[in-house]
């Protein structure tokens, strides 16, 4: 889809507006909500599929998609549409009440998973990812008698709220803060471009799961009790693909033989598939890659495309049901808006309506292939790998190893200049970073996206890894 230039640029933003503007937030807006990249943040005026339109409207082909929130592309007409017809009937309603959005999403939602995983389930809705997590926390303290341990993954990211950010890794996210209750032990990832030589990706799997194993073979290594056998840790959080980690994919093997560990020590899985969900991999949920069926699921973002905020969490029934948790054992004034389910429920029938599966798979393995190409040509790219259309490349030095977060911030901000070149025209291009070193750019285009658009991003790559490596 071509990004349709507007005719009249009477509704654009002036450069002294521009100044005045950033002057303003400089001045008046906390830092602490959003992240600058750059020092002057760019400032966007309108959006429609797969691009993002500057105040001079020049297209940015957007290739992070508002980290995995948009997966039906900006300003989708059908989900537009259902947003304003519920607007016209029923926008407000307190959560004390019922309208027939949430009942019917919550069903669909609930019945797709029993289907999936084979277990009934229920599900509860709120208003942002690190919410639901919060949520979910609650759900598996009490079903566990109060248990605040939890495991989590080196790499892996939850959220930032209190409850989240104690089961992220990375320590800058509560360093201000403290702990408040939960407290996670990190276990490796098979992040297999950076693990042990001489490991085929299974085999390091294997290795990282039996290296969690061990935790259990003596009450002297900290988590479990043989005599009563009890474990002091009440659930594994994980993301099956990895996110602000840098999209690391996992080997098959990995997430069915973590399972049986957990299983055998009474241990709850939980997966987060706040960035995954919604066939970003090419499947409702990312952990169907792996064959395994998980205890609870924490999901977001591309629920109602980014349209209204909205997220929940599915969990087995023994864990859920109005007896062991019952009503406002834990609430938000907004969680089931009818805003946010309505559109979430269209969003839903158009995924299911559009066959995803197989185009998302196709277009991954075209957009993974440019990407095959562009490594053989730069030395620079240490590695790419995908699953559907969750892409990462990680840019190294020239011996494509170690990390280089130089080049990286300098590619990222080359492509916000604006000037890179497709058939006569200039665009820029809206990467996002991430990875253990800050050297991964990770793509999550729109599901929507052509293959045109995906040639136009792979031009714009090689034009700036041109530009860059000197």
């Amino acid at each position: 889809m071509k990004p349709q230039q507007k005719t009249s640029p009477q509704n654009t933003t002036s450069e002294q507006e521009l100044k005045e503007l950033h002057a303003l937030e400089r001045q008046y807006c906390s830092f602490g909500d959003t992240v600058h990249y750059l020092d002057e943040p760019k400032i966007f005026e309108r959006c429609e599929g797969s691009f993002v339109f500057d105040t001079e409207d020049r297209a940015f082909l957007d290739l992070q998609m508002w980290y995995s929130a948009c997966n039906l592309g900006y300003s989708n007409k059908r989900v537009n549409d259902a947003l304003k017809a519920q607007i016209d009937k029923l926008p407000q309603v307190a959560s004390q009440y019922l309208h027939k959005e949430k009942i019917l999403l919550a069903t669909k939602l609930a019945k797709g998973m029993e289907q999936k995983f084979g277990t009934k389930g229920r599900i509860h809705f709120n208003v942002g990812g690190a919410q639901a997590v919060e949520d979910s926390l609650k759900l598996v303290r009490n079903f566990t008698n109060g248990k605040s341990l939890m495991f989590a993954f080196e790499g892996g990211y939850h959220g930032r709220t209190l409850g989240a950010s104690s089961i992220t890794s990375s320590y800058r996210y509560r360093r201000r803060y403290g702990h408040f209750g939960e407290r996670a032990q990190f276990i490796e990832f098979p992040y297999h471009f950076r693990g042990p030589k001489g490991m085929s990706k299974e085999e390091y799997g294997h290795f990282c799961v039996q290296k969690f194993a061990r935790l259990f073979e003596t009450e002297y290594y900290g988590v479990w009790d043989p005599k009563v056998g009890q474990a002091e840790y009440a659930a594994f959080y994980v993301e099956p693909l990895q996110g602000t980690g840098g999209y690391v994919i996992p080997p098959l093997n990995f997430f069915k033989e973590l399972k049986k560990v957990l299983d055998q020590h009474g241990i709850l899985l939980v997966v987060d598939e706040i960035q995954m969900g919604f066939y970003r991999t090419g499947k409702m949920w990312s952990i169907e890659h792996f064959d395994v069926k998980p205890d609870v699921l924490v999901f977001g973002k591309a629920l109602t495309n980014g349209m209204n905020p909205l997220s929940g969490v599915w969990a087995k029934e023994e864990m859920i049901n109005p007896g062991i948790f019952p009503p406002g054992s834990t609430h938000s004034t907004f969680a089931s808006n009818p805003l946010g389910t309505a559109v979430g429920l269209e969003t839903v029938k158009i995924m299911e309506e559009e066959g995803f599966e197989q185009s998302i798979m196709e277009k991954g393995k075209y957009f993974l292939d440019g990407l095959k190409t562009l490594q053989k040509k730069f030395k620079e790219i240490g590695d790419v790998d995908g699953l559907g259309l969750a892409l990462r490349l990680e840019i190294c030095e020239n011996d494509s190893f170690t990390p280089s977060k130089r080049l990286t911030d300098l590619i990222v901000d080359e492509a916000m200049l604006g000037n890179l070149e497709w058939k006569g025209k200039k665009y820029g291009l809206v990467l996002d970073i991430g990875g253990y070193y800050k050297n991964v750019i990770t793509f999550a285009p729109a599901l929507t996206i052509s293959y045109e658009e995906i040639d136009m991003a792979l031009s714009f790559l090689e034009q700036l890894f041109k530009r860059c490596v000197k």
